[in-house]
């Protein structure tokens, strides 16, 4: 049978999660036709099974906690527990009942044409789409040319640890676990990082009894006492948490029945149900990399700009980019929007018109092919090594933005970090007794800026922005200085650490 011919756009961007879509708006606002594609739901993983059903299974028992805390609540709401049915039910709406067609008229909108399928590269500026998996959606149209640039944006896949009975149970993974059509009596997880403390702080919420077991300890990445915090809180829960265990072998007799679980210690560990959050990598598998000379399953390495790297490029410059989690560079949703936002304007600006209806109007330029992007211009993530900001919603919450004491050491930065407990701050008097946090900041002590912070607390996520802002912007400690914190606000604590600094 005779393949149709390519249908033409100027940009395809492959993925329509939130950083494939910010990646395709940005890239049409000089004129460009770009086309989205996507297999599965328009806004992605964040908006269906990550970031957004995730915290709204989370925001009642942290809501429960605070009331909690207040003075004159405490005795209202003891024995209190959040309503399972009710948090679900608020879960299904936030996510749109997992139907994407409010997002599917935004990207119209926005005069995106949206095609369904799954696409992969097929050569140069070439994307082949196959037929979608629902045989309600429309027929595939096979292949794509575009005329100037192809954007990946597929992000990123679960994986599971070599463990022997392990697929065969059919454990859940994040996507299982945010969409769970109802709560099992015991969940046990395997991982310390963020899906695993984020999750098993939600289903102690919801009820469940949940068993934690982490290889290391929790939070890795990040300060050490933000997972030491993050432990004595899930104990509080009611959590069992176990570190230093790893996970040995997994049976499941009975479809549908209980787990049993086999650590590394010996131990054995039955639950109803049994979430993997061991780690994610780049989807590049299935998005035929091998087609452009890369390899399948690695990262699309990317530089600054968000070119690929190792692709050659077109006569106009590079044709393709990639952002988001399948570069390898961020692993949080923000971060991604973030470099697709670079992504677009670097392809808006090399390949567009700049007097064309809507375009921004601004003295920046992208470098030529080959050439760094000055300091911070607006075509280049320079955020992503220095100043990635996260926020873990676990009780307590863990901010963080830039580098560690222990990152900063290891690139050999002239650091000193200064910490100061928030609990002694007349902002956290106010919320109740017993408020408990920690804050600390990394400063290279040659240069006297923050190169790094970390909050730790009941709403810590709120004091994170002015540490981005600090850490972007390099501002001096003796500028910061005149930075003054209203009183009486858990902001006070910047003019806390740096006085313990000696200014």
């Amino acid at each position: 049978m005779t393949e149709q011919p390519a249908q033409e756009f100027d940009v395809v961007v492959i993925g329509a999660g939130p950083v494939g879509e910010n990646a395709a708006d940005r890239a049409s606002r000089t004129g460009l036709s770009v086309a989205l594609v996507e297999a599965e739901l328009v806004g992605g993983e964040c908006s269906y099974w990550a970031c957004m059903p995730s915290k709204a299974l989370l925001r009642p028992g942290a809501a429960l906690a605070a009331a909690a805390a207040a003075p004159g609540l405490a005795a209202q709401v003891e024995g209190l527990h959040v309503d399972p049915a009710a948090v679900l039910a608020w879960r299904d709406w936030m996510t749109g009942d997992w139907d994407d067609a409010g997002a599917a008229d935004w990207v119209a909108s926005a005069g995106i044409t949206l095609v369904r399928g799954h696409g992969r590269l097929a050569g140069e500026r070439l994307v082949r789409v196959a037929a979608p998996d629902d045989p309600s959606a429309p027929a595939s149209p096979g292949l794509l040319r575009a005329r100037h640039a192809v954007v990946v944006a597929t992000g990123s896949v679960p994986v599971l640890p070599d463990v022997p009975g392990l697929a065969l149970a059919a454990p859940w993974g994040s996507r299982e676990a945010t969409s769970a059509p109802s709560v099992p009596r015991s969940l046990a997880v395997v991982g310390g990082g963020v899906v695993a403390c984020e999750m098993a702080t939600a289903f102690a919420d919801l009820g469940a009894h949940v068993t934690l077991l982490a290889r290391g300890g929790l939070l890795s990445g990040a300060e050490p006492f933000a997972g030491q915090a993050v432990e004595r809180g899930l104990r509080e829960l009611g959590v069992d948490v176990r570190l230093g265990v790893g996970l040995a072998a997994v049976e499941r007799p009975e479809p549908g029945g209980p787990v049993t679980l086999t650590t590394s210690d010996g131990q054995a560990v039955t639950a109803a149900e049994l979430l993997v959050a061991t780690g994610r990598v780049p989807r590049t598998l299935d998005v035929g990399a091998e087609s452009v000379g890369l390899t399948p399953g690695a990262p699309l390495a990317v530089d600054d700009s968000m070119a690929a790297l190792g692709v050659a490029p077109g006569p106009r410059g590079p044709w393709l980019y990639a952002c988001g989690d399948v570069t390898g560079r961020a692993s949080t949703t923000h971060q991604g929007k973030y470099q697709g936002r670079v992504a677009g304007d670097v392809v808006a600006a090399r390949f567009g018109d700049p007097q064309a209806a809507g375009a921004p109007t601004h003295a920046d330029a992208p470098p030529p092919a080959g050439a760094a992007a000055r300091p911070w211009s607006r075509y280049a993530a320079t955020a992503d090594d220095v100043a990635a900001p996260q926020v873990v919603f676990t009780r307590p919450q863990v901010a963080s933005v830039g580098l560690t004491e222990r990152e900063a050491e290891r690139r050999g930065l002239p650091v000193r970090a200064v910490t100061y407990e928030l609990g002694e701050l007349a902002g956290a008097s106010v919320t109740g007794p017993g408020y408990a946090g920690t804050a600390r900041l990394v400063v290279d002590a040659e240069r006297r800026v923050v190169v790094g912070a970390t909050f730790v607390g009941p709403d810590a996520g709120d004091l994170l922005h002015a540490a981005t802002i600090a850490v972007v912007g390099q501002v001096p400690l003796d500028r910061l200085w005149h930075a003054v914190p209203a009183y009486p606000t858990l902001s006070e604590v910047w003019l806390r650490l740096l006085e313990a600094y000696g200014l």
